[in-house]
């Protein structure tokens, strides 16, 4: 299985040689060691703990479907294995795991996209409110109601994107795209 945890150091461009210009994340994956090999008969799965820097995260095995198949599981992980950015060449397709950028307490304009009130038409102070929360009915608010609240914070998985460069001599691995999070933030960088 090809994984690799990694910090999100900054966005870029990278300009190809016809001058097309493609977004672009720098990471730097430092190599990251195997601390805990988890079995089936033992803890009733398979999974490896892999520690980079004081971080540690699980990458579960059976996580990607038929592993055999796509030949992705190393047979024999061992505590103390190393794992580094040579494990991914240009041009694999990978997808990238990570918390985003918390933005605090939001209105339903910027959580949800409502469009707000009319600018005119006896309207005095609602343009970015969301309007009636209920029914008369049920006299009540349903669960799941599109309301103004916290914003950001959550775990987000970034699929189909793409390994522009490798720079083996410092660590450092070229995505395609927007990845989740602000610089420093842990990536879990994992091939599709």
């Amino acid at each position: 299985m090809k994984f690799i945890l990694g910090h999100k150091i900054k966005m870029t461009q990278l300009f190809d040689e016809n001058g097309k210009v493609f977004p672009a994340t720098l990471v730097l994956a430092e190599p990251n060691s195997v601390e805990m090999v988890k079995t089936e008969e033992k803890d009733g799965y398979k999974a490896v703990q892999v520690l980079s820097g004081k971080q540690k995260k699980e990458f579960r095995l059976e996580d990607l479907g038929d592993l055999p198949r796509l030949g992705l599981v190393k047979a024999g992980w061992k505590k103390g294995d190393k794992v580094d950015v040579s494990v991914f060449e240009e041009g694999n397709k990978i997808q990238v795991s990570g918390i985003s950028k918390g933005k605090g307490f939001q209105g339903v304009v910027k959580r949800h996209g409502f469009h707000g009130g009319p600018r005119s038409h006896g309207q005095k102070h609602s343009e970015r409110e969301g309007g009636s929360i209920g029914a008369t009915g049920p006299q009540r608010v349903f669960k799941g109601k599109k309301m103004p609240g916290r914003m950001g914070g959550d775990r987000v998985t970034i699929k189909n994107l793409k390994v522009l460069k490798i720079d083996k001599e410092n660590n450092e691995i070229l995505i395609s795209g927007a990845v989740p999070g602000k610089r420093g933030t842990l990536l879990e960088i994992r091939s599709i």
